[in-house]
């Protein structure tokens, strides 16, 4: 049976509550509808920066600190340019920033062909071999926001690895021109400008010379001669048993082989920077979660002080207050950490100046809905996936090396022509000249096996693709079915979380009504904030898997959004 002093205690707090106390933080939450994270018309104000070497709220501060010094604090609004502020204790007039909720509203697909070109301050050094030896030249001087597209469109010109492939695409073509010149006879001219002294006339001219004593002709004691000779030589492979074409198809085959792996690697790219850029953004949110937790935890410990101040409250509910508040400057400074690190990752994706980093300037929302069915998906996957088309090039690679090895051991015929002209330079005689025309066979018809030990290598490799072509199919519905069922279920979780949300605030609502008119508990409300905390959380969450089952959907796919087949940068 309730007494009279229960009632009067009751009566006493409630007024004090409601004297001291502003609206909860559950009260002025915007509209899920309405609001996105980072949009321009919520940033009103510049937030605060938090210094490295400043300390967190401090939960120990006494029940005696003026509850009317006012201390402004930093909006919650999505700012990647600067890290939040912590709020104090002495900030009674919002205690609570404003926290924005992500946009549950799909949004159409990026076209990365339009929109603002990334800044050209972010290109890296043209200079690869490029490294830093002073403090100063690894110091961040600028951050710059980017959004998604341009992040994309950064990495397809600055990433080290897509520069390679491209490099060794341009290596194969050449290749290929080198095999074409096969086609082609060759023609060579040589000149040999010849001046001897021979030692085999000099000691001929020391032998007593018949001639001259019967008819009285004298012999040349001249051993120098000094020639000219000049040669113009055709050659023509006119018969390779097949080398030369396969050769060149095999040749073929490898350019087409690399220019899917460029495709390959682009379409990697775009799916690593589209994660990277969701995990800089899920960094970013979290760091104002964590900050809003902190300002929530801070407000229940004014509330348990201004109770025990007025004698309703205890020294037990002040003490829950700041063990929590201290678990939430424990996570915000955590969630501080991991975003300078998501900074750091997707700057090393994007090769970006040492002295830069980015920020993610898109709102947080849902980037698109997926119309196709998990069949059609699939089926259009097969289609289009550069993988499988790399396992067939690899097959016809390997038959074609085959065609080489057995031509080894088959006839060859070679045509050749040769004009030359010999000039003798120590008499008036005039020069002489000659024309040689010719064919030649060549038949290594026993090798001892070598040809054909080749040969069944290339059979082997033809096996290897085709069955790592079966794999890969396999890999690739696997990849959509995977992608396409993250993707569904995400999307109930979002309407689940945002309901979720909205019961979290309202339950913080009526824990702190109740706290403040002395019927509930501070574990009460620590356990709604933890509550609100994790329903904040599990919202972002639910709308970053989205966006990443998503992106994962259109590479599976493979070209999408573009659907420009082998349409590598």
């Amino acid at each position: 049976m309730p007494t009279f002093r229960y009632f009067v205690a009751v009566g006493v707090g409630t007024a004090i509550a409601l004297f001291y106390i502003k609206p909860s933080v559950s009260q002025d939450l915007p509209s899920l509808t309405t609001v996105v994270i980072g949009s321009s018309e919520q940033d009103t104000g510049t937030p605060g920066h938090r210094d490295t070497e400043s300390s967190p709220i401090n939960p120990s501060v006494p029940s005696s600190s003026s509850p009317h010094s006012p201390v402004p604090t930093p909006s919650i609004v999505q700012s990647p340019l600067v890290e939040p502020s912590l709020p104090t204790l002495d900030d009674l007039e919002n205690l609570t920033p404003e926290f924005i909720i992500p946009s549950t509203e799909p949004v159409s697909l990026p076209n990365q062909t339009l929109g603002t070109p990334a800044p050209e301050s972010l290109n890296p050094s043209a200079n690869p071999l490029l490294f830093p030896t002073e403090t100063e030249e690894v110091q961040i001087e600028t951050t710059q926001p980017i959004t998604l597209e341009q992040a994309i469109e950064l990495a397809r010109r600055n990433n080290r690895e897509l520069q390679t492939a491209r490099l060794t695409l341009e290596r194969t073509e050449y290749a290929l021109q080198e095999a074409l010149a096969a086609e082609f006879p060759t023609i060579s001219a040589v000149g040999e400008f010849i001046r001897s002294d021979s030692a085999s006339s000099e000691l001929s001219n020391r032998q007593p010379n018949p001639l001259e004593d019967l008819f009285g002709v004298m012999q040349s004691d001249d051993t120098v001669s000094t020639t000219f000779e000049g040669r113009l030589e055709l050659n023509y492979n006119a018969y390779t048993a097949g080398r030369r074409s396969a050769t060149i198809l095999a040749a073929r085959e490898q350019v087409r082989l690399q220019e899917l792996d460029v495709e390959r690697l682009a379409e990697e790219l775009r799916l690593n920077v589209t994660r990277a850029y969701y995990d800089l953004q899920q960094a970013d949110a979290l760091v104002q979660i964590s900050q809003a937790a902190v300002t929530d935890a801070a407000r229940s410990l004014r509330d348990a002080q201004l109770l025990e101040q007025a004698g309703l409250g205890t020294r037990f509910e002040v003490l829950q207050a700041q063990v929590e508040l201290a678990n939430n400057n424990q996570d915000l400074t955590n969630a501080i950490s991991q975003q300078r690190i998501a900074r750091r990752q997707i700057a090393q994706l994007l090769s970006l100046p040492q002295r830069v980093e980015i920020a993610a300037a898109d709102p947080i929302q849902v980037r698109g809905d997926w119309d196709l069915s998990l069949e059609e998906s699939i089926i259009l996957a097969l289609k289009n996936r550069s993988e499988l088309e790399q396992q067939l090039a690899q097959r016809n690679i390997s038959e074609q090396q085959r065609r080489i090895a057995l031509a080894g051991i088959r006839p060859q015929l070679s045509l050749f022509a040769r004009y030359n002209i010999l000039a003798q330079l120590d008499n008036d005689d005039g020069p002489g000249d000659g024309l040689t025309l010719g064919a030649r066979v060549q038949w290594d018809f026993f090798d001892g096996g070598a040809a054909q030990a080749r040969a069944r290598q290339e059979e082997a490799n033809i096996a290897i693709a085709e069955t790592n072509f079966a794999d890969q199919r396999n890999q690739v519905r696997f990849q959509v079915e995977q992608a396409f069922f993250d993707l569904r279920a995400n999307e109930e979780n979002i309407q689940t979380a945002t309901l979720a949300l909205q019961q979290a605030q309202e339950s913080l609502r009526l824990a702190r009504l109740r706290f403040q008119a002395g019927v509930g508990t501070q574990t009460d409300v620590i356990n709604q904030q933890t509550a609100l905390t994790r329903a904040r959380s599990n919202l972002l969450t639910a709308i970053l898997d989205y966006n990443r089952a998503l992106a994962t959907l259109q590479r599976a796919i493979s070209n999408l959004p573009d659907s420009n087949l082998f349409d590598f940068p």
